[in-house]
């Protein structure tokens, strides 16, 4: 540290002549200056221009520009031209801030009204998805509410047909039924046998020949729709059909038809009377409810005709069909379940033995029986062939039936 010390003092001794001659230097241009002020005030103040010398000396002109060489003037300048630089400088930053701060502005701006644009845009689809499942909902309700009055309809349709046919009944049920309907049948069968077999009436006298036995019956009635004796008859026929038909009387007494006619039913039932003469088969209406209403037609005329000396015999196999036929009858016809019996209007057979026996007995009784056979039954017994009215319906060999259970 200490030869630091003594290197930095021998500079100083060194440096001192060299700075000395400056100084005097100075002080002989501030005098030479001093002087030419001095010079110029006097010329001024005579009124003669200083006369300028050509030529200067070397010397001097050196003297004169060694000053304006020197650093020592300007140094203010470049500070100022810092200064400037400087407040230049922040100038412009703070215009930069400006101009950042509106641009943040104007971002902030966007960014909100992007936001707003959007949450716009998402309501309204939002709306939309809502409106569209409420009205896809809107429909689904529509729809059920129409099935569900189309099955109510039809609830209300199958009970209608439950009250009138025997369509409800499972086949379970109709096995149990039979098996008892087999041992009633068998035992009543066993009856009217016994019953027959016993003498509690005088026997008749015997007729000479069996020719005069066969037709000793004819003193019954034997309709023939077709005679010409028999106009009477087919214009008072004709005229019951037409009254059912265009007329009907759904409140009507016993016997009489309450349903509705329609001309396709009064066609086969015509047909019948007049064209087959009352005995023969017509084509099934396609159900046994249309069958029945045919059936009962036919039977209302003839219970007008004939009154309480006619007696319908029905036929079918099962006692299920049976049963709609009877429940049938009594809707058309307004008669009740005391109608039905051995003795009574209406006999329901299952066989068609036991039915020609009784359609004998019938006409040894002098009564008029009317047999009516139904569609299931495939062949018709030659002995039904033999009495004057029966009525069969064929079914149709293209179309199965639906009654086959």
């Amino acid at each position: 540290m200490n030869s630091d010390e003594s290197n930095t003092r021998e500079n100083e001794q060194d440096q001192k002549p060299a700075i000395e001659a400056f100084d005097g230097e100075q002080r002989e241009q501030a005098a030479q200056a001093s002087e030419d002020v001095s010079a110029e005030l006097a010329v001024a103040a005579s009124g003669e221009p200083e006369r300028v010398p050509l030529e200067l000396p070397v010397r001097d002109l050196n003297k004169t520009e060694e000053p304006k060489v020197s650093l020592q003037p300007i140094q203010p300048l470049e500070d100022n031209k810092v200064v400037a630089d400087l407040t230049q400088t922040v100038a412009d930053l703070k215009r930069q801030e400006q101009e950042l701060r509106q641009k943040i502005a104007i971002l902030q701006e966007t960014q909100n009204q992007l936001l707003q644009n959007q949450l716009a845009k998402t309501r309204d689809a939002v709306e939309q998805l809502v409106q569209e499942g409420v009205s896809e909902l809107e429909q689904r309700k529509q729809a059920l509410q129409i099935s569900i009055e189309q099955l109510e309809r039809r609830r209300d349709r199958i009970r209608a047909e439950m009250r009138t046919t025997f369509a409800g009944v499972s086949q379970d049920l109709a096995i149990r039924v039979q098996g008892f309907k087999d041992y009633l049948v068998g035992s009543l069968q066993d009856l009217a046998s016994a019953a027959e077999q016993l003498d509690l009436a005088p026997s008749p006298e015997p007729t000479p020949s069996s020719e005069a036995e066969f037709r000793e019956p004819e003193q019954a009635p034997s309709p023939r729709f077709t005679e010409q004796g028999f106009q009477e008859q087919a214009r008072q026929i004709r005229n019951i059909l037409d009254q059912y038909r265009t007329l009907p009387d759904y409140y009507g007494p016993p016997w009489q038809l309450r349903r509705t006619f329609e001309p396709i039913h009064a066609e086969r039932v015509s047909n019948w009377f007049f064209s087959q003469g009352g005995r023969g088969a017509i084509k099934t209406m396609g159900s046994r409810l249309q069958n029945i209403l045919v059936g009962s037609a036919v039977i209302s005329v003839m219970r007008t005709l004939y009154g309480d000396r006619l007696r319908t015999l029905i036929l079918a196999n099962t006692p299920e069909r049976l049963g709609e036929w009877r429940r049938g009858l009594q809707d058309c016809l307004g008669v009740s379940r005391a109608d039905f019996g051995p003795e009574r209007g209406v006999t329901l057979f299952e066989e068609p033995y036991p039915l020609v026996q009784k359609a004998e007995r019938l006409i040894n009784q002098k009564q008029l029986p009317l047999i009516i056979v139904d569609e299931t039954e495939d062949q018709i017994s030659l002995a039904l062939l033999q009495f004057s009215l029966w009525l069969a319906f064929a079914s149709d060999p293209q179309q199965m039936s639906p009654y086959q259970y």
